[in-house]
Parts: C-alpha cells; sequence; structure tokens
C-alpha cells in the first residue's frame, strides 16, 4: 500500500495555470511505479490537458499499456516535456500539441496533426480544463464564464465532432468530468455547471454512438493534486485540500488513471455510458 500524503499541506500559490515541478508535495502520476501489461498494444491516443496532473499520469499509463499518444497543452513547456520523456522512456511516441482549446481552429488542427502522425485516433481523453474560484456571483466576470464553458465542454464537443470520422469501431471517447457534476461546489460555480455538463455530453453521446460500436464514458474525479489546485483556490483551501473526503487526503494522479486504461482497452467492450467515481470515498449518486 502506498502511503501518500495528507494535509496539511505547505502554504503555496502559482499563477494559472500552474506548474507540476513546483507543486510539494510533488504529485505521484505513475513515473516509479505504474506497470503496463499490454492492454492498448499498438493504440492511438489524444489527451487533451496530458502535460501534467490526471492527463500526465493518464498517459503515461497509456504508454506503458503500448499506446503511442498524443499530448494537447496550452502553454506549459516544461511539464509537457516532462511527460513526453515519460512516454518515450516507455518505447512509445509522444506528439506534443500546444494551444488554446477556447478557439475552435485549434480544436480541429489538434484532430488533423494526430491524424497526420499517427494515422487514426483509437482513443481520445478529453480532460483539460479550467477554473476559478469565487465567493459571489456578482464576481465571475463574464468573459471568464464564457472561456470556462469554451474550455471544458465545448471544446469537447468540436473535438468529438473532428476526431469520428477518424475513429473506427471499437474506439473509445473518455470525457473527465468530476464529482462537481451532482455535488457542485458553489465557489466553483462555472467549472462545476460545466462538468455537469459533460455528464450529460457523454451519456447522450453514448447512445448515438452506440450503433458505431464507439464507446463514450465519463471519469468523475473527487479531490486530485495537480496544478489546477494551486493555482486556482485560496492558499487555506490547498492547505487542508482533500481532507473532508474519507480517506481523509486527496488522490494522487496515478490513482485516477487505472480506469482510463479500462475504459480504453477492449476489457471495457460492453461499457459505455456510465460515468466512473474516483473520490476517495465521497458519493457520486
Amino acid at each position: 500500500m502506498n502511503d501518500y500524503p495528507k494535509p496539511p499541506f505547505p502554504k503555496q500559490h502559482q499563477p494559472v495555470p500552474g506548474s507540476q515541478r513546483k507543486m510539494d508535495p510533488y504529485p505521484d502520476c505513475g513515473e516509479q511505479s505504474y506497470k503496463g501489461s499490454g492492454r492498448l498494444t499498438g493504440k492511438i491516443a489524444l489527451i487533451t490537458g496530458g502535460d501534467s496532473g490526471i492527463g500526465r499520469a493518464v498517459a503515461i499509463a497509456f504508454a506503458r499499456e503500448g499506446a503511442d499518444v498524443a499530448v494537447a497543452y496550452l502553454d506549459e513547456q516544461e511539464d509537457a516535456q516532462e511527460t513526453a520523456r515519460w512516454v518515450e522512456q516507455a518505447g512509445r511516441q509522444c506528439l506534443l500539441l500546444p494551444g488554446d482549446l477556447a478557439h475552435k481552429v485549434h480544436c480541429r488542427a489538434l484532430v488533423e496533426k494526430t491524424v497526420e502522425r499517427f494515422g487514426r485516433i483509437d482513443i481520445l481523453v478529453n480532460n483539460a480544463a479550467f477554473q476559478m474560484t469565487h465567493e459571489n456571483l456578482e464576481d465571475i466576470p463574464d468573459e471568464e464564464w464564457v472561456m470556462t464553458f469554451d474550455v471544458n465542454i465545448t471544446a469537447i464537443f468540436r473535438i468529438c465532432q473532428a476526431a469520428l470520422k477518424h475513429m473506427q469501431p471499437g474506439s473509445s471517447i473518455i470525457n473527465t468530468s468530476s464529482v462537481n457534476s451532482d455535488m457542485p461546489n458553489p465557489t466553483l460555480l462555472a467549472y462545476a455547471t460545466t462538468k455537469g455538463a459533460i455528464a450529460n455530453f457523454t451519456a447522450g453521446l453514448a447512445q448515438m454512438l452506440g450503433p458505431k460500436n464507439i464507446r463514450v464514458n465519463s471519469v468523475a474525479p473527487g479531490p486530485i493534486w495537480t496544478p489546477l489546485i494551486v493555482s486556482t483556490m485560496p492558499e487555506e483551501t490547498v492547505q487542508n485540500f482533500g481532507a473532508n473526503t474519507p480517506l481523509g487526503r486527496p488522490g494522487q494522479p496515478v490513482e485516477v488513471a487505472p480506469i482510463y486504461v479500462l475504459l480504453a482497452s477492449d476489457e471495457g467492450s460492453y461499457i459505455t455510458g456510465q460515468r466512473f467515481g474516483v473520490t476517495g470515498g465521497k458519493p457520486i449518486l
């Protein structure tokens, strides 16, 4: 059993979008621990938000399971290069795709560049997200609300729409929702609203794509120790992050990755339209 760190954590704050290499304690993305077993051999995956946190853990796991990986991210070059290093160390190819998912042209370009490099997409992981904390509704700027929706849910629609023609029967789409999808944190109002939308988009798209034998599921993480936390939440929240879960701590990114592997693999062939909680005991109802 891993003895993962429990709060209180050191005081820390970073500018958005945050850097994993500056976090204390350093998140565990499975760099030293994840062992693959060939469950994704020969598959091609596109992962958004793959530079750090959950996205990096998924990229490492997918590579060690035998997949080549395209990693989309905003502009965190050092974190992205570190992800690529781990993917390539696993003997797989890694394509880095920087840019802003709020832009429609970039969403389509991600798909085009992945297909240009690898020929197809077998696994699409829509994981990138933006959030900010506000105590009052009137404090949320209109442009921030719109950007949260553009990055968190509209980009998923655009990327899925562009990717479908390059996905064969048996392919898998996995969207990152959140425990906030049915337990919304009021201080994360815009983010929580988009995460509910992701859950519903996933359930509806799964029914639409069932006849094509393309599976669509979502993962709903609880409090996971990633750069998003230290760059968007008050220091006192960061210090006690995850303490209110039954396990008494935040999850590490490596603890979320295995469900993505299952849903991406052929072992998940009859799983679609579902939402899977990885919450440290917080209920998903």
